[in-house]
């Protein structure tokens, strides 16, 4: 796909999901389009409408000049209103225009990666408008949609994919804000240490320790007497570090917690990593 062997893994698994979500995507019925998905307010086609106007911004496109209605109320925060306006201004397309606009926005993208000359730490714009380096751009791209794939599969009962390539970027990009969540988000004590054990597909296990003066590091080594153990499978894993369900919703088979009740709860509530 590119000349840069440190963006090849991300343009692979940008290119097997956004190609899986095509294909999910082009069989479906007008009322299919509707259903809703794992994200607060979205439907099929604004899935799929966000995955197009994200994909047409990194081309450079300009972003569309539209105004939100007010009674969206999945929009919160000046995040979810930037990203709601690609959403927003396809929701009533139709079946045939929203394929075949996302056909030609892969082909555009697909055609972008293969003659991508620039250097990986080349600064290019992000998805909020922000300066951000070309491979976490791509990194990010192979990430969101692969995430978004999920959300797609599960909206239409078609699951799979979770041991495709965008899964271990998923994996590397969702651990890396474990120990912040860890620390931060709930407040684990100095000399502590959390271990999250992970079965399934995709296969880990991780112990963040938390250091004398409340600095989180996430390492490969067990932990001997850990505050905390949370054993879950890799879909219930993905869930919920990218928010799409909360703790109390998962079946007791699918998340065992082992350790203080109090801090596996607040790390628990603060295991959501992606906005």
């Amino acid at each position: 796909m590119t000349v840069h062997p440190s963006l090849e893994p991300y343009a692979d698994a940008w290119t097997h999901s956004i190609e899986a979500i095509s294909e999910l995507v082009l069989p479906l019925t007008e009322g299919q389009w509707n259903l809703p998905t794992p994200c607060p307010g979205w439907s099929v086609r604004d899935v799929v409408s966000h995955i197009i106007g994200i994909e047409c911004e990194q081309l450079g496109d300009p972003r569309p000049i539209h105004t939100l209605p007010r009674d969206l109320r999945h929009v919160v925060d000046e995040f979810t209103r930037y990203m709601e306006v690609q959403v927003d201004v396809r929701r009533h397309h139709t079946a045939p225009e929203m394929t075949s606009e996302l056909e030609y926005t892969v082909i555009r993208r697909a055609r972008q990666l293969r003659n991508e000359k620039r250097d990986p730490s080349a600064l290019v714009r992000g998805p909020l408008g922000d300066q951000v380096t070309l491979e976490q751009a791509l990194r990010m791209r192979a990430f969101d949609v692969w995430v978004h794939e999920q959300d797609l599969r599960a909206a239409l009962g078609a699951p799979g994919n979770w041991d495709s390539p965008g899964a271990f970027v998923a994996r590397d990009l969702l651990l890396a804000g474990l120990p912040k969540a860890v620390a931060k988000g709930a407040g684990a004590p100095a000399n502590s240490a959390v271990v999250v054990d992970v079965h399934g597909p995709v296969e880990f296990m991780r112990t963040v320790r938390v250091d004398a003066t409340g600095r989180a590091t996430l390492e490969e080594t067990p932990s001997l007497g850990p505050a905390v153990t949370l054993t879950m499978d890799w879909e219930t894993y993905v869930r919920l570090a990218a928010g799409r369900v909360r703790a109390r919703s998962v079946a007791p088979e699918r998340l065992k917690v082992e350790g203080d009740p109090q801090l596996a709860e607040a790390l628990l509530a603060a295991f959501a990593v992606t906005p």
